[in-house]
């Protein structure tokens, strides 16, 4: 019985990767659609809170400005992201030439230090970092995700469209009221969950990178707006999600520069700012808000890499939050939701 329940499931699991695989370029827009809605709602509760705005504006039209604030600003963030990673990807043959001064440098230290010439392997470690490879496949993914925005943009009307209609389906469906308001009471937990948690670790993140960014522009890296939009996303992955977002454009600055000064304030300044609000500002904020254990954020983040490539990446942390708040709600998955959640508390 166990074997039969096994081989079930990992019939169930493989079919599920395979059409994951298969479907991406459905999946993705829509996921995409998913958390915009998500956004879209938010903004337009907000706007809720003008007493005006909540007393003579319909509500088709607060959903519609606040739809054309989200994609408006969606846009505009991607294509300065795209000409930044241009630029990178473009530029990339002047740090090569960087390359090996610095690896010199660090080879001469560390000769000193343990007595072994490692030039070789520090090399193409440095190399490694700036492999326009990198580059040209994250230019490929967010140019794919802006090439979608059309679909996207009819994903997230339709979204709202079934979001007026859900309640009367769940009701037929049912045919019970009292098991349909349970129902629907599960999903608006859900909803008011997931939507709390993007809204608020986006601000966080956000006031993080705007700093980063300040300390980026200050020390003259190339393409600060980048690096910092990368410590905006790496930062969702709890602990080890700050730490490659601070290392990275340290390390760039280190080959873009060919000096240690530039690498030690990028490393030190930005580094203190993601511990100050990592450890204080953050839990001051978001209290109990569910965030995902660092084990399963870095095995998250390969999982859906391995799928959907960087795309998977970027999406790979509100995907998994997702299925834990989901998990959270129903008796016989909520052990896992613990076991996948950071400190257990949900």
């Amino acid at each position: 019985m166990k074997i039969d329940r096994t081989a079930s499931w990992l019939i169930v699991i493989t079919i599920v990767v395979l059409a994951l695989i298969a479907g991406q370029s459905i999946f993705i827009p829509f996921i995409v659609s998913l958390l915009i809605w998500f956004v879209v709602k938010k903004t337009r509760n907000s706007l809720d809170k003008i007493e005006f705005v909540d007393r003579y504006i319909p509500k088709w039209i607060k959903t519609f400005l606040a739809t054309l604030l989200v994609f408006s600003v969606l846009l505009i963030v991607g294509k300065v992201l795209t000409s930044n990673i241009e630029k990178l990807v473009l530029s990339s043959q002047e740090y090569l030439d960087n390359v090996e001064i610095i690896s010199k440098k660090i080879s001469v230290m560390l000769k000193d230090l343990i007595g072994t010439d490692v030039s070789d392997s520090i090399d193409g470690f440095i190399s490694s970092i700036i492999n326009p490879e990198y580059f040209s496949s994250l230019f490929s993914s967010i140019s794919g995700i802006l090439g979608n925005m059309m679909m996207i943009v009819f994903y997230t009307i339709f979204l709202f469209i079934e979001e007026a209609l859900f309640s009367n389906k769940v009701e037929l469906m049912f045919g019970d009221k009292e098991k349909s308001e349970q129902y629907l009471g599960i999903m608006t937990k859900i909803d008011k969950m997931l939507s709390r948690y993007i809204i608020l670790k986006s601000m966080i993140n956000l006031v993080t990178a705007t700093i980063a960014y300040t300390i980026l522009l200050l020390v003259g890296i190339d393409s600060p707006f980048f690096w910092a939009a990368l410590i905006f996303f790496f930062s969702f992955i709890p602990s080890i999600g700050p730490i490659l977002g601070t290392t990275l454009p340290a390390i760039f600055s280190l080959i873009q520069f060919a000096e240690f000064v530039p690498f030690l304030i990028i490393l030190f300044v930005i580094g203190a700012f993601q511990v100050a609000i990592g450890n204080y500002l953050e839990p001051r904020i978001m209290g109990n808000t569910l965030n995902i254990s660092p084990l399963f954020g870095i095995f998250a983040l390969a999982i859906w890499g391995s799928l959907w490539g960087i795309t998977g990446m970027l999406l790979s942390v509100p995907i998994t939050v997702a299925m834990i708040i989901v998990m959270a709600q129903f008796p016989s998955t909520r052990r896992v939701a613990i076991l996948l959640s950071e400190k257990g508390k949900l």
